[in-house]
């Protein structure tokens, strides 16, 4: 009884194993020695095991319900908290979160519209612009098996830490990208989805998304014998295993987003959750300092390797417009300015590029090409006819005007090819707007217009 009251103790998880098996196989020897499955007695080693077992148990619930918790901790003690941002080069944002033997390398990647995931339900289908995925490899628990499709665990670890930190993200106007990230656990000893929380938070800072509030999660438990309790804060592995709650609670330090709950016995009271809650709070601010103190806020521009994307909305009737005979405007648009651009029904247009000029520039085409011509903007278009009393100009897909033989210098033109040619790109300024949408151009009102600000910059006198 004492041996094992004393290798329970052992701070360290591996040393602690590692003794608690060498008394179990003490034990073996001396009362089953050799191959032997049952004693003169008729007693079977199933159970001493199950005996072992269970004085065990029985060890560490006094110990902890004494105040003695196995690691040497108090019962509102945290662990040992350290983070690091940045880490990995070549992702958008990297993160790796460590509190005590639990430990969580987070990666995050940003991208498009068309990197949503599609969900199928009872309510049809939808999508999802936040996902968080959540890995658990035998190795972090010492294990050598199979790595094959998640399982139970990592489905549910995974959908806590996503619902907890979803709360806290920009809305997709203000931020249009697809978020993922990515929690690879490399060693756990209790609570890797509150780990999982608090490195996502991280890694979307260092990828820069503008979040509302950081969040921490932490896990509280509960050891209870009648009317004696203890709430244990940042519990390990065996104390998750004998003990008789797993609350896993976080939050901002304005309020909840995420909780669970696990109970192993018929249920707790008010003043339990009370107080787990208020222990749980102090902890998730703790928590919240360390992380903060490896980066204070998001990074202000996102990643250098990111796609750049803009948006704008345009009249849903002129989608149609926009998109061409048979994609034939939309998809040169794209090979023209290297973006990928997506339209939603309700005429939101999204524009994703390598570079922010490429996306500026689409930007700028679409609006040139789907807002109504105004008397006074100035376009730069291409001329696609010539004839004896003026050149047609085309200033967005689908859109010409005619820039008469007047209009076309300051001075007298004989002839339309003298000034220019089929394919000549030309600045031109929209002089009127008929009843019947006929736009007149005239390249003679930029000629003076720079010729004005030529004598303004030289500071010549106007008579």
């Amino acid at each position: 009884m004492e041996a094992i009251k004393k290798a329970r103790q052992n701070t360290s998880k591996v040393e602690r194993s590692e003794a608690a098996k060498a008394i179990r196989d003490e034990a073996i020897e001396k009362y089953f020695p050799g191959e032997e499955t049952e004693d003169s007695e008729g007693r079977t080693l199933a159970q001493l095991k199950d005996a072992l077992y269970q004085v065990g148990n029985k060890i560490r619930r006094e110990l902890t319900l004494g105040g003695k918790r196995l690691d040497g901790r108090g019962p509102t003690e945290l662990r040992k908290v350290s983070s690091r941002v940045g880490l990995i080069p070549r992702v958008h944002g990297s993160a790796l979160f460590t509190r005590g033997e639990t430990q969580s390398l987070a990666t995050l990647t940003l991208g498009t519209v068309r990197d949503q995931q599609r969900v199928e339900n009872l309510f049809g289908e939808s999508k999802k612009r936040f996902m968080l995925d959540y890995n658990f490899p035998s190795y972090s628990v010492g294990e050598c098996r199979p790595i094959r499709g998640p399982g139970r665990r990592e489905i549910g670890h995974g959908a806590l830490a996503e619902r907890s930190v979803q709360w806290v993200l920009p809305p997709e106007e203000a931020f249009p990208y697809t978020i993922r990230i990515i929690s690879d656990i490399t060693e756990s000893n209790g609570s890797s989805s509150m780990a999982s929380v608090c490195n996502a938070t991280l890694a979307l800072m260092d990828a820069g998304v503008p979040i509302r509030q950081p969040v921490a999660g932490i896990s509280i438990g509960l050891v209870q014998e009648g009317s004696d309790y203890v709430l244990l804060t940042d519990i390990i592995g065996d104390e998750d295993h004998f003990g008789d709650m797993d609350f896993k609670i976080a939050g901002t330090q304005k309020g909840i987003t995420g909780i669970q709950l696990d109970l192993k016995i018929g249920g707790i009271n008010e003043e339990i959750i009370r107080k787990t809650l208020d222990q749980a709070r102090k902890a998730r601010l703790e928590l919240l300092k360390s992380m903060l103190s490896e980066i204070r806020r998001p990074r202000k521009d996102i990643s250098k390797l990111a796609p750049r994307i803009e948006t704008l909305k345009i009249d849903p009737e002129k989608i149609g417009l926009l998109i061409g005979p048979g994609g034939k405007t939309i998809r040169a648009l794209q090979e023209e300015t290297d973006t990928q651009i997506d339209i939603s029904e309700d005429g939101v247009v999204t524009i994703a590029a390598s570079f922010g000029a490429n996306a500026e520039d689409a930007k700028a085409r679409i609006e040139a090409m789907t807002e109504d011509v105004k008397v006074g903007r100035v376009y730069t278009g291409k001329v696609i006819a010539i004839k004896d009393f003026g050149a047609f100009v085309e200033i967005a897909p689908g859109k010409d005007g005619l820039c008469h033989i007047s209009e076309l210098s300051d001075g007298f033109v004989k002839n339309v090819e003298d000034v220019c040619k089929i394919g000549d790109k030309l600045e031109v300024k929209v002089i009127a707007v008929d009843e019947q949408n006929r736009v007149k151009l005239s390249r003679k009102a930029m000629l003076e217009s720079s010729d004005e600000e030529s004598d303004e910059d030289l500071g010549f006198d106007e008579d």
